[in-house]
């Protein structure tokens, strides 16, 4: 195999549908869009415009008509994650209105220890349901990919929207610095060998 050739997705070779699912017939969670990720230490390259895409995506979802879940980490008072302060807080562009509900927790797969599958269940989205999973927010290589891995193993077919995540460049293990741009293609890519599908844009999603 050349060294310029991809090779097959276990997703091809498990033979798992790769067809992006219509958001009418989804269920959208919107992870950690906090704050948090705004300013300071945990400061994320391209957030705002992840976060406008974000935006435009929860515009569109709640014209579909389509479930709308909110999860946040609480990492304890006094931290960057503080859900108490406006520093943890949602961002106002895609804060929570009367009836979507919001999960906490405190990983980054948001169905470990949370509420997240029976409020998927009460929303008539269970395992088997039919309804498929759309995902976006903060950060791409953590809480994204790990949710999308849980959603997974529960028998779900999560979705991505890559543009409304985002990431942050960090050390390599050989001590080199690896560019938010190559952890975020990272990410995204480890997700669509098997444990979802990765949609570039807001608009890559059929209404």
């Amino acid at each position: 195999m050349s060294k310029n050739t991809a090779s097959r997705t276990l997703r091809d070779v498990s033979g798992l549908d790769n067809e992006p699912p219509r958001l009418g017939d989804s269920v959208l969670i919107l992870i950690d869009f906090q704050n948090t990720y705004r300013t300071g230490v945990m400061a994320l390259e391209g957030a705002e415009e992840a976060l406008a895409a974000g935006a435009r995506l929860l515009e569109r979802a709640r014209a579909a008509g389509t479930p709308v879940i909110h999860v946040i980490n609480d990492g304890g008072e006094n931290t960057p994650y503080d859900i108490r302060a406006h520093i943890g807080s949602i961002s106002d562009e895609v804060a929570p209105i009367d009836g979507e509900p919001v999960v906490v927790k405190q990983v980054p797969n948001a169905f470990h220890g949370t509420e997240l599958e029976k409020t998927l269940a009460d929303l008539g989205a269970a395992p088997g349901s039919g309804k498929d999973l759309v995902l976006a927010g903060f950060m791409t290589h953590m809480c994204i990919t790990f949710t999308a891995e849980g959603a997974f193993y529960r028998g779900y077919r999560p979705t991505v929207v890559a543009e409304a995540t985002a990431t942050r460049s960090l050390p390599a293990p050989d001590g080199k610095a690896l560019p938010a741009s190559a952890l975020q293609t990272a990410a995204l890519t480890t997700i669509t060998d098997v444990f979802g599908l990765v949609v570039p844009t807001v608009d890559g999603l059929r209404a």
